[in-house]
This record gives structure tokens, sequence and C-alpha cells, in this order.
């Protein structure tokens, strides 16, 4: 059972309880309907919160082992700017950006589990953040045109910022960090990108990206 479907279970409870304290309210019981009202409040409020939760979870993608979660394409459009090609694994969501630099680079937070949340089903996370280009050369990394292109949307209650911020009242989560991965950019080049238990990894999947990576 998902954390959607628990998350019904329990308003479902709520407002039978509701029920039940309206009714013995009106049949003048007003301990007992106080006491199942209070514990209906209870159930509502734990449910509502449940599904706060779940709705950021929909932003992340399971994780339980190495797979692909992206593939980036580039064509160069002159000197150190190139089109980037970016499609997201599954789904096949495409973004078109360019990039100026020698290498790009992808970023992702990845959120792990432990304990009760592994038991009912919680798998590690992932949510693909941004893509961005980069200079070899540090002069021009401090000084020359950044690009730098967002990649996902964060609704709902954000679990990986409220975990570095309040880590105790979130013992659920084992781990939280941020992962990265680099390459070259050259005409032609495409890569893949899979997520594994350490984090991102980025592989030539052409001639063109394994000649200007040395692969």
């Amino acid at each position: 059972m998902n954390s959607d479907a628990i998350a019904i279970v329990i308003a479902a409870f709520g407002a039978l309880l509701f029920i039940l304290a309206c009714q013995r309210l009106f049949r003048g019981r007003f301990i007992a309907a106080g006491a199942t009202m209070l514990m209906s409040v209870v159930m509502l409020v734990v449910s509502a919160l449940m599904f706060v939760v779940a709705v950021n979870l929909q932003t992340y993608s399971r994780l339980t082992y190495e797979r692909p979660i992206a593939q980036i394409v580039f064509e160069a459009r002159g000197p150190q700017r190139y089109r980037a090609t970016l499609t997201k694994i599954p789904g096949g969501d495409m973004q078109m950006l360019v990039l100026a630099g020698d290498e790009w680079q992808l970023d992702a937070r990845v959120l792990k589990w432990k304990g009760w949340a592994n038991v009912i089903g919680f798998d590690s996370q992932y949510r693909l953040e941004r893509v961005s280009g980069r200079y070899r050369d540090i002069e021009q990394e401090k000084h020359a045109e950044r690009t730098v292109y967002g990649l996902s949307d964060n609704p709902g209650a954000d679990l990986w910022t409220l975990s570095t911020e309040y880590p105790r009242w979130l013992p659920f989560i084992d781990a939280v960090y941020g992962s990265a991965t680099y390459l070259p950019m050259a005409d032609g080049a495409r890569y893949e990108v899979a997520l594994t238990q350490s984090g991102l990894i980025a592989r030539p999947v052409n001639n063109a990206a394994e000649t200007v990576s040395g692969k």
C-alpha cells in the first residue's frame, strides 16, 4: 500500500469518527462526543500531512538500482557554445537549451530512507535539479558567460530541505545529498545519465562522445 492509499484510509476513518461524534453530540453524550471528535481531528490532520508529503514525493522518481534517467545530445553553435537536447527517462520529456563552455554538468537531489519507511515500500528517490555549462579554464569560469537551467518544480512540502533543517524530526530519512556529473561537450556527442546508489554517472554512447571524453 503506497502513501496515497494510506492517507485515504486514515482520512476515511477520520470522517467516520467525525460523523459518529456528531451523532453522539446530538444525543447529548458530550464527553463521548468530545473524545471521538478529538480522534477524528487527529486522523484528518495526519492524513492531510501525508497527502502534502505525497504530493512532493511525486516529483521524485523511484530508485532501486542503477538505471538510465536521462539522455543529452549536443550540437555545436559556435566557439564554446552548444545546443543541448535533454530527454528525461522515463517519460520522454524533452528540453532544448543552449550551454556555454567546454563541459556540461547535471545536478540531482537524492533521498534515501531507513527503518519503517523501507518496510512500507519507500524506495530511494531522486529529482533532477539543473543542467549547466562549465569551462575548463578557471579564469573563464569566473568571468565568462554562465548558463544554467532548472529542470524541476517543487510542489508540496520539500522533504529534502526539511530534512537538512530538522533532521531530528525526520528519523526515517537515512541520507540526503546532492549529486552531480559532468563531461565534455562536442558536436554530435550523446551521453546517457544513470543514477546509482552512490549518485549520478554519465557515459558516452556514440563515437563523438567517446572521442572527446577519452573513453
